[in-house]
């Protein structure tokens, strides 16, 4: 059924609303001439999606083979963990199920609390700590998908610097002011550690979640 525009508005079928937003983006990408790398389109896009701001086609920054490294990783029954409870919420567990996955967060975690109170740092860092610690446990590999703080990051790159933990993917688009661009760059800076990390200020829980859910379609 072809969209129809009455009254100033597209007539789109619930079913098609989907479909139609992508041919938007697609459409809004090719007028700026940005043209993505096919590996990485449906991730750029279904950020585009979720957020409706394009500075993300220009923003999000991949290592080499992340997204069909991510994509093998959730064929292998990954384990998901995220610094939000937002970011655990968006991402499609039915999906990540079927793929014999889990996705975690231990933010709200006791001992996640208590460490951060006995080291003097965040419940962010010590969840990173926790999920280091559980990595070698897990039927499958793991997956990092940091969309709030940037204090995860930093913890996180500090743990691969010592060799104490290597996640399949990290996924690094903490959002805000307070050393969200150095905590990008500092990981940025890893040529062993695969990564999609949304370069500069913008991120969030839902970018997160819309990167994962982008791996997990093609899955």
């Amino acid at each position: 059924m072809e969209e129809k525009i009455v009254a100033g508005f597209e007539q789109v079928l619930p079913e098609k609303i989907e479909e139609r937003s992508f041919a938007i983006i697609r459409e809004e990408l090719a007028q700026m001439g940005i043209y993505l790398d096919p590996r990485e389109a449906p991730v750029i896009e279904r950020v585009i999606h979720a957020t409706a701001d394009f500075d993300h086609a220009e923003s999000l920054v991949f290592s080499a083979d992340a997204p069909s490294i991510g994509i093998q990783a959730l064929r292998h029954r990954a384990t998901i963990v995220t610094d939000t409870n937002m970011a655990k919420a968006g991402i499609n567990k039915k999906k990540l199920g079927s793929l014999g996955g889990q996705v975690l967060c231990f933010m709200a975690d006791e001992d996640v609390a208590e460490a951060a109170r006995a080291q003097g740092s965040t419940r962010a860092a010590a969840s990173m700590e926790k999920a280091a610690r559980l990595s070698s446990a897990l039927p499958g590999p793991m997956i990092i998908a940091i969309g709030n703080a940037p204090t995860a990051l930093i913890r996180l790159y500090e743990l691969i610097q010592a060799g104490a933990f290597m996640p399949a993917l990290v996924i690094g688009v903490p959002v805000g002011f307070v050393n969200v661009v150095q905590s990008k760059e500092r990981m940025l800076s890893r040529t062993d550690t695969p990564y999609i990390i949304d370069r500069g200020r913008k991120g969030g829980s839902n970018v997160a979640a819309a990167i994962v859910n982008a791996l997990l379609y093609q899955a």
